[in-house]
């Protein structure tokens, strides 16, 4: 193995290449990027983040993705020292999102003679990131390349995994699949593979919520290609560590998950434009905070939709959610055409909801929010329009937005779920009492804040509890494995104030803290000044508990501010809700 440092990068913001070679005539340049908190629209990045790209050598050489621009001097330095960049034959693209394809023009500048091989859709994005005529292959699904030497390479189509240009490449030889964000996960180690599961496992469920579950039926289609590849040794991931130790299990886990989210009897259609503004990430956003409650999401790029899956999908979804086109443009007429298909399909059962994609030429949203809404669509929540390049705060809005958006599409679905429950059942369950409580916490400029009852000490050594938090409760984003906040503990008799204000529906974004007196923790979480005690913790653990998280937190700091207070204790009639 062979490690490398970037010199330039702060302490803080610690840069490092590793390589390592994982199979015969193979080759993986690990980009580590140990401090990156956030990705995307995820929250709760406590592991940092890899690039992975790989070199194939044949009789010919093949270089699989490259690596995010910040890696450039110390990405290319590496490259240089393994091959001579005037032998590479290749370069094969897996999707052209910027932190696998930013140094691909860099390459080329070093690798003229390579030809750059992938998907159509690929190849016509990466158009706009070269800049120049370079040589090129399109490939799809079925499609081999030989390398010579056995490693014969066969392409797999997986759209959506999770840009729509996406495809897996397969070497019969190694038996390796590269499946670029496909059963990745943001984690940083020095470790190269897999070894522990337990280890893992949390930040591969939190990657596999954020950006493959609004792709469910997706992931299953591209597992079903999988299955025909024959024998998988490893699984070369685009990020975090290379599966190759539990390859069964964290396909079962991906197989078990989608099928899940895929069988929800309501469905959400999430409608973007790839690479264009921030619509994609700004979509991300919104799809995920649907896949919080029981219903199901499906994404789908106007940029490159076909006329045909686009009616379908409408047929099938009781919500559809458009973040805004360009309005001028070599797509805009592309995408114009692709929303009036959608104005065509839809009927007036269903709801809309409109996100400015923040692309600097955005259609406008009223005049089209007016034509769905004249066609009978209700408002799925009001528009989002985003002004300033997206923030945290943006991407928790546009979560919770979804979040709302699919508790209201399944509401009828859910209502009639309770009805069907054992009266005697819900009453019995509903005599399990509870005190009060609420959770809060804060993460860069984010806050959040829960009622909560169903809280229980779980430990002595370390102090620790469990508390329940329900999938689509906002705050769960703020609860991952690795994150603090505060437990704040009402008072009988001097709970009511700080529990109706907590139990409002709070709009999307709203600050939920807004006329309530705070402190704050040593972590930095927003401390009730009204509450009766504290305690500052870590979650450790999650357990996954149907329609909720159970959440193990470690107990770090504590305080009671009146000693002979009593907890405000909870009792409810029936055991089906709150």
């Amino acid at each position: 193995m062979v490690a490398l440092s970037e010199q330039q990068a702060s302490a803080q913001k610690r840069l490092t290449l590793e390589t390592a070679e994982i199979a015969e005539d193979t080759t993986v340049l690990r980009s580590l990027d140990w401090d990156r908190d956030r990705f995307d629209i995820e929250f709760g990045l406590q592991n940092g983040t890899t690039y992975n790209s790989f070199l194939i050598r044949g009789d010919k050489v093949a270089l699989i993705d490259t690596s995010h621009e910040k890696f450039e001097q110390l990405y290319l330095q590496t490259l240089q020292g393994l091959i001579d960049p005037s032998i590479l034959d290749y370069i094969i693209i897996s999707h052209t999102e910027p932190d696998h394809s930013g140094l691909v023009r860099k390459v080329l500048a070093l690798a003229p003679q390579a030809t750059v091989v992938g998907a159509k859709v690929a190849l016509q994005f990466l158009d706009d990131l070269v800049h120049h005529p370079y040589e090129k292959q399109v490939v799809k699904n079925g499609d081999q390349l030989d390398l010579g030497d056995g490693h014969v390479l066969e392409f797999v189509s997986a759209p959506n995994l999770h840009w729509p240009d996406t495809m897996f490449t397969y070497d019969r030889r190694t038996q390796i699949l590269y499946t670029c964000d496909a059963f990745g996960m943001h984690y940083c180690s020095q470790e190269t593979f897999d070894q522990e599961f337990a280890k893992l496992e949390p930040d591969f469920r939190f990657y596999y919520e954020c950006l493959m579950a609004p792709n469910s039926r997706s992931v299953l289609s591209a597992m079903k290609r999988m299955s025909a590849l024959g024998d998988i040794q490893i699984i070369a991931t685009g990020h975090g560590p290379i599966l190759k130790h539990h390859i069964p299990q964290w396909l079962n886990l991906y197989e078990t998950w989608s099928q899940a989210k895929s069988k929800a009897e309501t469905l959400a259609a999430v409608f973007y434009v790839s690479d264009y503004g921030y619509s994609d990430r700004i979509s991300q956003a919104v799809a995920h905070g649907i896949t919080k409650t029981e219903v199901g999401v499906e994404m789908m790029d106007l940029k490159s939709a076909d006329v045909h899956d686009i009616q379908e999908l409408v047929s099938r979804a009781k919500g559809l959610v458009i973040t805004m086109p360009p309005v001028s443009g070599p797509i805009a007429a592309q995408c114009r055409s692709a929303v009036g298909t959608i104005l065509a399909s839809v009927t007036n059962k269903q709801a809309i909801g409109f996100v400015e994609s923040y692309g600097g030429d955005d259609e406008p949203i009223d005049p089209l929010l007016n034509k769905f809404r004249e066609l009978g669509l209700k408002d799925g929540f009001d528009p989002i329009r985003i002004k300033l390049s997206p923030t945290d705060v943006i991407y928790q809005l546009c979560e919770e937005a979804g979040t709302d958006f699919g508790q209201m599409l399944g509401m009828k679905q859910k209502i009639q779920k309770a009805k069907a429950q054992d009266n005697q059942l819900q009453k019995a369950l509903g005599r399990l009492s509870g005190g009060l409580y609420i959770l809060t916490a804060q993460k860069g400029d984010v806050k959040g804040a829960m009622l909560a009852s169903w809280v229980a000490q779980a430990s002595f050594e370390p102090l620790g509890f469990t508390v329940a938090v329900a999938k689509d409760r906002a705050i769960e984003s703020l609860m991952q494995v690795g994150d603090r906040f505060a437990l704040n503990v009402l008072e009988e008799g001097k709970h009511l104030p700080l529990m109706k204000h907590f139990l409002k529906r709070f709009p999307p974004g709203a600050d939920r803290f807004e006329g309530v007196n705070t402190q704050r923790a040593t972590h930095g979480s927003p401390v009730l000044a009204d509450a009766l005690a504290y305690m500052e913790c870590r979650v450790t653990s999650r357990m996954e508990c149907s329609d909720h998280w159970l959440v193990y937190s470690q107990v770090e700091e504590g305080r009671v501010s009146n000693p002979n207070g009593q907890t405000a204790v909870h009792h409810r009639k029936v055991g089906s809700y709150y």
